[in-house]
């Protein structure tokens, strides 16, 4: 990271609280989903995903709200300038209440029609899908409402509110399980009841929190037209890129359903709730990053934040890669020993779900510089266009003949290319050297991702199939990965940092 220790620690420490939260939740996330699918069984499960899909849909709006606030408020703060940072989040909050009614009204409208005239759902099972919508849009408000309280927690880098109250929610969700189980009640319904309320409460929690810790959060009597105006411009133009991620994420899943049923929803939902439980380790490090992105650009100093910013896109890939290799050898053996019962295409969707991934959350360092100019006019066009033609073209593909999987072949494609169409955007944005992000960064990541491709791919092939030589390529490929990522990926600077930080973070658990 750049060379300052205050910095340098803070992301470190942040870092490991999101990863302890992150570990928890995962761990009982395998747990659950396994249950879920056996008891709601594969047309139910794949009812759920693609039904609150259809509310997600309609969440554009917000995904773009949060991005103008979390770059407001963390600009802010990295100018230190409180009363502004006041009427910022006030004035945030009653944006997001427009937003929420927003979506109340599309999605009683629009996606109440879409669900009964398009949604390819059995008969039988419309009464619980109809619970289900409902209270996804109920869900789907607190969120909205939500949102720039969450946004001043990570602007103020306080990631242990993070991981203290997903104690609660993981307590909570396998309370959910057990009450499935013997629930004498529609399954479907009683999940997406409990779902709900386990929403709302964490919601409420992440709110009391704020109000008594950051002086912000408590709403000011003002109403800042200049401000709203300035804040809704920018999500404006963030809109496009949010309603290309809404739609090749909601919009891919509801083509699946048109053209193959709720079965291959069933085998989506579980290859995307791995993929993202594998990108949430890049995602918790990028949540202790971004905020420091954003103030470097505040206060105007280019060169630390190009250095954070290289490594943050370098890292991300290292740490994606070392997970997901395992994962991508051995997809069949780890399905089956999980869930025993795989629905078709599931391997196939998390093999082109995990290239996708890492891809994206390498782009994410730049995503985030971008949005800390201010100025994302024609970043936003331009990348919104790009992604928002998956969904066009999978459907052109799915009507020539092509089988579920060419889906995120298309996805994977239109990925790379907006990936390289980023750089060039961003580069006279914040003055970025091209030549030294692609040496620094590209060269670097590719050279350390060869070596242990080739060789798990050899080992693989001399040993027999089963278990235990499934659990030798797992465990080889992480080893391998991890190993090249250090040796040929990292600078001699970045080697020792990480190793610093690791006998740091030993020598404290073994003083405990």
């Amino acid at each position: 990271m750049p060379d300052n220790s205050a910095n340098n620690k803070r992301i470190a420490k942040n870092t490991l609280l999101l990863y302890v939260r992150m570990l928890f939740i995962m761990a009982v996330q395998l747990f659950t989903s396994r249950v879920v699918l056996n008891t709601l069984g594969v047309v139910d499960y794949g009812i759920y995903n693609v039904v609150g899909g259809i509310v997600t849909m309609f969440a554009f709006l917000n995904g773009a709200m949060v991005a103008s606030t979390q770059r407001y408020i963390t600009f802010e703060l990295g100018r230190g300038n409180l009363e502004q940072l006041k009427k910022v989040f006030t004035t945030s909050v009653q944006i997001h209440g427009i937003i929420s009614l927003v979506v109340i009204l599309l999605g009683e409208t629009i996606g109440l029609w879409f669900l009964y005239n398009k949604m390819v759902i059995p008969p039988e099972r419309m009464y619980a899908a109809l619970w289900v919508f409902h209270l996804s849009i109920l869900t789907m408000v607190v969120q909205v409402m939500s949102v720039p309280y969450n946004s001043a927690i990570i602007a103020h880098e306080k990631m242990g509110a993070f991981a203290m109250i997903s104690v609660v929610e993981v307590v909570l969700k396998l309370v959910i399980v057990y009450l499935l189980l013997i629930g004498n009640f529609d399954k479907l319904v009683l999940y997406a009841i409990m779902i709900t309320c386990v929403q709302l409460l964490v919601r409420y929690i992440y709110t009391r929190y704020c109000n008594r810790h950051f002086q912000e959060t408590k709403l000011m009597r003002v109403f800042e037209k200049p401000l709203m105006a300035e804040m809704g411009k920018f999500a404006g133009w963030n809109i496009w890129g949010n309603l290309a991620g809404t739609l090749f994420g909601t919009g891919v899943n509801l083509l699946l359903n048109v053209f193959f049923g709720p079965a291959v929803n069933a085998a989506r939902a579980i290859a995307v709730q791995v993929e993202t439980a594998i990108a949430n380790f890049s995602t918790n490090f990028l949540m202790a990053v971004n905020p420091q992105i954003t103030k470097l650009y505040a206060q105007e100093n280019l060169r630390d934040m190009h250095t954070l910013l290289f490594r943050a896109s370098k890292f991300t890939f290292f740490l994606l890669f070392t997970l997901s290799l395992p994962v991508m050898m051995e997809t069949d053996t780890i399905l089956q020993v999980w869930l025993k019962n795989v629905p078709d295409y599931t391997v196939q969707f998390l093999r082109l779900l995990l290239c996708i991934v890492t891809i994206d959350a390498m782009a994410r360092p730049l995503m985030t510089a971008a949005a800390a100019t201010g100025r994302v006019k024609v970043y936003q066009s331009v990348i919104g266009g790009i992604l928002l033609s998956i969904v066009p073209i999978a459907y052109i593909v799915l009507r020539l003949g092509g089988d579920p999987t060419s889906v995120y072949v298309v996805h994977l494609v239109i990925c790379m290319i907006a990936f390289i169409t980023r750089l060039f955007i961003i580069k006279p944005l914040i003055k970025l050297s091209l030549r030294s992000f692609i040496s620094e960064v590209a060269v670097r990541c590719l050279s350390a991702c060869m070596p242990p491709l080739l060789i798990i791919y050899f080992i693989q092939r001399m040993l027999p199939t089963g278990l235990f030589s499934a659990i030798v390529v797992c465990m080889s490929s992480f080893i391998l990965a991890a190993l090249s990522s250090y040796l040929l990926g990292m600078e001699p600077r970045e080697r020792t940092y990480v190793r610093n930080k690791a006998v740091s973070i030993l020598s404290k658990i073994k003083s405990h």
